[in-house]
């Protein structure tokens, strides 16, 4: 048997017993992802030389879209960080 700390809490306790809520959250999750895709598509549609005045390439915008979450937008941040010091 594993010793508890007092501000520790089990998997079981953290996990919503609320259905609603849980599905919620997972609609938010996927309106936030479909939020992300649409404007990364956005920046595919720009063509080289707009992309090049915002700092990052087509590539970047292709490996954001590979990411995952707010990944994308971290990945964008250093690879404009990346061509600014170029």
């Amino acid at each position: 048997m594993a010793l508890s700390l007092s501000g520790e809490r089990s998997v079981v306790a953290a996990t919503p017993l609320n259905p609603f809520a849980a599905f919620m959250r997972w609609i938010a999750k996927a309106q936030a992802a479909r939020t992300r895709r649409t404007a990364l598509l956005g920046l595919l549609e720009l063509d080289s030389e707009r992309l090049r005045d915002l700092g990052i390439s087509r590539h970047d915008v292709v490996e954001a879209m590979r990411s995952k979450g707010a990944a994308a937008s971290l990945a964008l941040n250093a690879a404009r960080a990346g061509n600014a010091r170029r």
